[in-house]
């Protein structure tokens, strides 16, 4: 019962990871009503232009792995800053979104964990 809610929950995961990926380059998620000072965020990170597709790229690489059994703990760690950033943005400018934030932190840890002997090598 364990391994099927993990499967269903990368899954999801994965392609929430994917479509925030592909978002950022094809922006054809409507953007929220935010705050002038979250404009200000936004426009800061907007004037550095390797920021967004970077962050992206990361989704969307990092969303494929975890979908895939094989190389799901490559890619949590692959979303594992991104996720740190995420949490960090909800925690100063948005702590109203900090919810679902924290529920993918959460599957994060978890295929983190359930993968760590594949990390133990790096460890030791």
């Amino acid at each position: 019962m364990k391994n099927k809610i993990l499967f269903a929950a990368t899954i999801l995961f994965g392609l929430l990871m994917v479509n925030s990926g592909l978002n950022k380059f094809l922006n054809y998620m409507p953007m929220p009503e935010i705050s002038p000072e979250m404009m200000t965020v936004l426009m800061a990170f907007s004037t550095t232009k390797w920021i967004f597709p970077l962050v992206g790229i990361a989704e969307i690489i990092g969303g494929i792995l975890i979908a895939i059994p094989r190389y799901r703990a490559l890619g949590a760690i692959i979303i594992f800053p991104v996720m740190v950033g995420i949490l960090v943005h909800h925690a100063v400018h948005d702590f109203a979104g900090i919810g679902f934030g924290l529920l993918l932190f959460a599957i994060n840890l978890w295929i983190i964990l359930e993968n760590r002997e594949k990390f133990q090598p790096m460890v030791n």
